[in-house]
Order: C-alpha cells, then sequence, then structure tokens
C-alpha cells in the first residue's frame, strides 16, 4: 500500500473535501486515461474503491444521526446535537452536500468528553474492573500468571455472488513466547496453516453464496509478561528491519522528527527514549475509533500527532514510529484482546533493549489508565491477548489477489472470490470465548 503515500492531484481532492464524490471519481478516470508514473497511477486506480470504503464508514443522514443521539444519551435534546456539531464534536462528512456520521460518532463523543460517557451506557465496565483488578495483583507482587485459552472465530457471508470459488483467511493463534500449546479443536473445512513466522492464518475454500460460513476452534496458553529491567545496563541495538521506514504508515515526516526530537530531549538511553515517547502518547492522545485503515493516505503517526486521538493501531504505530525515528528498534504485534468475558481485535507494540530484548508496550491501554494501572503498560503485558500478528502489512499464505479490507493487519477474517474482494458490509465476523482459566 506504499503508493497511498502519494499525494491525490490537488482538483481531485478539493472535490472530495467538498464531498463531490462523484465528480471526483470522473476526475479520477479522466487521469487515468492519460500516462502517468507507475505509482501515481496504483494511488489513482484504488481511489474509486476507497471513496467507496470512506462512505461506509458514515451510514448515518443527519436525521438517523439526531435520533441515535437521543436514543443513546441521557437527557439529550435536539439543541445540543446542533450545539455538537458547530463545536467540531460529532464525526461527520459531506457526501453530496449533505451530512453524514460515522458509524460510531457516539462512542468517539464519550471519549473526546467524559461528561458524555457518564450520560452513555458502557458495556466495558465489567470488563476493565476485571483487567484493573489483575493489574494491582500483579503491581502487589502476584507472579505471573498461565492461562488456558479456548475460543472460535467465525465468518459468514451476507450475500450470493456470482463466482465460483470463495476464498478465507481467518487468524489463529501464533506459538512463541508467551504462547504456546496452540492447538486446532475444530474447524468446518479443509484448511491450510500459513508458515510465516510473522503472520498466522487460516485458509480454506468454498462456494459464495448467501450462509456459507467459515469457523475454527482453537486452544493456546498464554503466560502474563513482566519485564524486570535494569535501565543503567540498556545499551543501543541497531536492528535494521525495525529501524526502517514502511510507507504509507511508518514514515519520518518532519513533523513526526520534530515532535520527537522535544520529547527526548538529550536523552541517549533507548529505555528512557521510549519510556518518554510513551509518556507523551498516554498523556496527550485521546482514545477514538477509526475509520477502516484501508481509507487512510496519510501516514498513522502524522495523523495522531495532529488530532491528538487515535485508537490502538494508530497509537501503537506512533510509538513504532517514533520509536525507530530516533533509532529504538519497535516493532507491532496484534490479535485479540480476549478474556474471561469478551473478545475484540486489538493492537500493541514492542521496543528492543540491549540485554533484555524485546520489551511490550500498549500505549491505548496506558493512556485511559493512571498511575501504576499507566505504568504497568510500559514494559508489562497482562495475558488477555490472542496473538496472531507479529509485524505490520505482511503478505498471506497463500497470497490475496485483490486489496484487502483491511490490507495493513488481519484479526476479523478476510475474503474474496476470483473477481473481487468482498468488504466488511457483506460478511459477518463473530469472535467467542469458551473458556478462560488459569493454567498450572
Amino acid at each position: 500500500m506504499e503508493f497511498l503515500s502519494v499525494l491525490l492531484p490537488e482538483e481531485i481532492r478539493r472535490e472530495e473535501n467538498a464531498g463531490n464524490f462523484e465528480i471526483a471519481r470522473k476526475m479520477t478516470e479522466e487521469r487515468l486515461s492519460k500516462k502517468l508514473p507507475s505509482l501515481l497511477r496504483k494511488r489513482l486506480e484504488y481511489e474509486s474503491e476507497r471513496i467507496e470504503r470512506v462512505i461506509k464508514n458514515y451510514p448515518y443522514d443527519e436525521k438517523t444521526a439526531e435520533s441515535i443521539f437521543e436514543k443513546s444519551i441521557k437527557d439529550a435534546s435536539q439543541d445540543e446535537f446542533d450545539i455538537l456539531i458547530q463545536k467540531g464534536m460529532l464525526d461527520y462528512i459531506l457526501i453530496e452536500k449533505n451530512r453524514f456520521f460515522e458509524k460510531r460518532f457516539i462512542q468517539n463523543l464519550t471519549f473526546k468528553d467524559e461528561s458524555y460517557a457518564k450520560r452513555y451506557e458502557n458495556v466495558w465496565g465489567n470488563v476493565r474492573a476485571l483487567v484493573n483488578k489483575r493489574i494491582i495483583e500483579i503491581s502487589d507482587g502476584d507472579r505471573p500468571q498461565r492461562y488456558t485459552v479456548t475460543a472460535e472465530i467465525s465468518l459468514t457471508l451476507k450475500r450470493d455472488f456470482n463466482a465460483e470459488t470463495l476464498r478465507c483467511w481467518l487468524p489463529f493463534p501464533k506459538t512463541g513466547y508467551p504462547v504456546d500449546s496452540v492447538k486446532i479443536i475444530e474447524c468446518n473445512h479443509e484448511y491450510k496453516l500459513s508458515s510465516d513466522s510473522e503472520n498466522v492464518t487460516l485458509y480454506m475454500e468454498d462456494r459464495p453464496k448467501v450462509g456459507t460460513r467459515f469457523k475454527v476452534g482453537f486452544e493456546y496458553t498464554i503466560k502474563e509478561q513482566i519485564s524486570v529491567v535494569d535501565p543503567s545496563r540498556v545499551s543501543t541495538s541497531r536492528i535494521a528491519k525495525y529501524l526502517k521506514e514502511v510507507p504509507p504508515h511508518i514514515v519520518f515526516s518532519p513533523y513526526v522528527k520534530n515532535i520527537t526530537s522535544e520529547i527526548i530531549g538529550k536523552e541517549e538511553n533507548p529505555y528512557f527514549k521510549a519510556k518518554r515517547i510513551y509518556e507523551w502518547i498516554t498523556e496527550n492522545i485521546k482514545y477514538s475509533y477509526m475509520h477502516a485503515y484501508s481509507t487512510y493516505d496519510t501516514s498513522f503517526a502524522d495523523f495522531a500527532l495532529s488530532n491528538l486521538r487515535g485508537d490502538c493501531g494508530v497509537q501503537a504505530l506512533t510509538f513504532i514510529t517514533m520509536c525507530r525515528s530516533c533509532g529504538v528498534p519497535a516493532r507491532w504485534e496484534s490479535g485479540w484482546f480476549i478474556n474471561p468475558i469478551d473478545a475484540s481485535p486489538h493492537d500493541w507494540a514492542y521496543f528492543y533493549a540491549k540485554p533484555y530484548g524485546w520489551i511490550p508496550v500498549d500505549p491505548s491501554f496506558g493512556g485511559s489508565r493512571e498511575g501504576r494501572l499507566r505504568d504497568f503498560y510500559f514494559g508489562n503485558l497482562d495475558a488477555f491477548r490472542m496473538i496472531a500478528n507479529e509485524n505490520f502489512m505482511v503478505d498471506f499464505d497463500p497470497s490475496k489477489r485483490f486489496v484487502r479490507s483491511d490490507p495493513y493487519d488481519n484479526q476479523e477474517g478476510e475474503i474474496e472470490t476470483e473477481k473481487e474482494n468482498i468488504y466488511y458490509d457483506d460478511f459477518e465476523t463473530k469472535l467467542n470465548v469458551i473458556s478462560f482459566k488459569k493454567s498450572n
């Protein structure tokens, strides 16, 4: 997806910003009829699909959004809704001169303003209490524990497609510290387990008809990760792969380098560089749901540092980008946040400190907490993780023919036919926790 680093022609960007997407599409088609540099051509070839994905992120017209607001927020009113629009608190775009609102605009409002969080039912309260309780136990000296987890993921097609073959890639637990004893409990298709060391997927095929379902159940054991580091022993390590820019989203822009320099000052110790970056991100970047990653054409670090918001993946990539830009090796990890109650996609990061190796960091979990709960997520990780991806933007095995719904990660599954990619709105993914228990 490096072609997303190429700037859109000015007139196309102008029309998109004004919500004139049909005009932008026609301009794009006209440009493609001419001779173009190869990377610009790839950028423009993808633009019509990117526009379609952007629009799908904004399904609610103004009347529907107002109704959702009044039903979701206690004692809400139309005047309040209008004021929030004027203050820029509600996420919307113009589509052909009309406002359309992002599918999670209510949740993002609660992240921006705590007073709305108190007026909105928070279904994550029990999960948060469970996680915080365990962090405090560990901080008080309880030894790291090991858990055996049984879970399943299923992906179901919502409509028929005029094609011969439906190809599916589901995420699967990656073996390697802190995870072992991974095994398949059930699978409703013949499958191929990928051999890539950085991205684990289960590949299956079937007919592309409504109701086609791919399902895998699995079990693994995982240990809590606790780091004990003496910063005075940490020395600089040059791991080339994890110091590189990876366009379009790990880019050392002038702004990234400037703000990183301000944060780390004259610090030379890699451990303290990473710690200062973590502390700045957790104090300054608020959690916010993002659109589909495939719709962004600016680096995530630049987005987060300009808007001071971002979800778990954006915050992790911001940490990685800033660390790499100042010479600290850093990498990606993702899969699910999974606990005895629920499971959902999640991303976090690691940085390298010689001689201790890779040290975990979760900026989004740290940023939503204070004191020792925040401190915990610099250097430590709970065991509430299913790890499927150890790097960002890793190809599948076998390779996918078309641009993925998420070109950078795989947490909810991907499907395509021999003719096209099938996007999120045409399939349903369910993540289920079967059991989560302490293990000897």
